[in-house]
């Protein structure tokens, strides 16, 4: 949205839909919680100062970031919900686990999406040290938490 600022929470609101009686699933993982819950903050409260009511933001916790597939999923097939941000964070570490965990996730939601014909957006942080994931989690590169909630508000105006 905006790499050119480096910023994450940098963005566009001009003419966003309506979405104050609009429903959204946010499955957050638990595994790095510092950075997950962070990111979950950071779209939760740009969902609210974008009009979105309290009570139309569904939390559920996962284990992991493999296990957002499924909770997008679970979220998506409710009729009453609109868009689904998976919200995680994947560090590089040592071995490649981060390869196939991401590219796992990347395409489990796009399929999530593609079958329910909505909205579900990748709010998953893939750096390579803790320290570049808490500067993209409300650091000095801003909240992709932030990023992810206006992705969402954006897709929905596709369909108004």
């Amino acid at each position: 949205m905006s790499s050119a600022d480096k910023n994450l929470s940098i963005f566009s609101t001009e003419a966003l839909p309506d979405v104050s009686q609009k429903r959204f699933g946010v499955a957050v993982a638990e595994w790095n919680e510092t950075v997950t819950e962070a990111l979950y903050i950071g779209a939760y409260d740009t969902l609210l100062a974008n009009g979105v009511m309290p009570q139309n933001v569904v939390r559920v916790n996962v284990p992991g970031s493999f296990e957002l597939t499924l909770a997008a999923q679970i979220l998506a097939q409710q009729a009453d919900i609109d868009a689904v941000i998976a919200i995680g964070c994947v560090i590089q570490g040592e071995t490649k686990h981060n390869d196939y965990i991401n590219h796992a996730v990347a395409q489990g939601l796009t399929n999530v999406s593609l079958k329910y014909n909505k909205p579900v957006i990748f709010g998953i942080l893939t750096p390579n040290t803790q320290q570049q994931a808490l500067d993209r989690a409300g650091g000095v590169h801003g909240n992709k938490g932030d990023e992810a909630a206006i992705t969402a508000i954006k897709m929905l105006k596709l369909y108004a």
